[in-house]
Order: structure tokens, then C-alpha cells, then sequence
């Protein structure tokens, strides 16, 4: 998937029907990495919008949140998590 970068943006416009749906541009949909039936989510940020593809924008929102649990937890090294795949797995049998 292509980012657009600020040198990148390029102007653009879409109209928008009765319903309030808009019909993003190839190129758009292109940058988002997004085709017929996927999820764009709307950010609002500082007096704008920004439209991003949903399902990227979901994996980097639990990346953020699990970011450091590892750590947290003692699982520092190959070893570590190592022993605790093999105490699940013993729990599981």
C-alpha cells in the first residue's frame, strides 16, 4: 500500500449524493489499498479529515496498544517465550 505524502497530495474532488455516500476516486482507492466492499474509517484531526483503509488503521491501533506488553510480562527473550508457548500447550492437552 502507497502513503501519500504532504508532496504527494494532489487535488481531487468526489461528489456527494443524496444518501451522503461518495464515490472515491481510482487513484484514491488505489493509495488506501482498498476496492469494492472494503472499510474506510474518517479521522478528524486538528480541523481535517484523513481517510485511511480499516483494517491498517485497526492492526496499527492494537500494535500502539500491545506495544511494551511483551516486556510487561517477562518475555524478553526467544527462551522465555519459548517456555511459555510450551506451558500453554501443556495446559491445552
Amino acid at each position: 500500500m502507497m502513503l501519500a505524502t504532504q508532496a504527494e497530495a494532489f487535488p481531487d474532488s468526489a461528489s456527494i449524493v443524496t444518501e451522503g455516500q461518495i464515490a472515491l476516486p481510482n487513484k484514491i482507492r488505489s493509495i488506501l489499498g482498498v476496492d469494492n466492499g472494503s472499510r474506510v474509517t474518517f479521522i478528524i484531526e486538528d480541523g481535517a479529515v484523513r481517510i485511511v483503509n480499516s483494517a491498517v488503521y485497526a492492526m496499527q491501533v492494537i500494535q500502539r496498544e500491545m506495544a511494551g506488553e511483551a516486556q510487561r510480562l517477562g518475555l524478553d527473550s526467544e527462551e522465555t517465550i519459548n517456555a511459555l508457548v510450551k506451558e500453554i500447550r501443556r495446559e491445552g492437552e
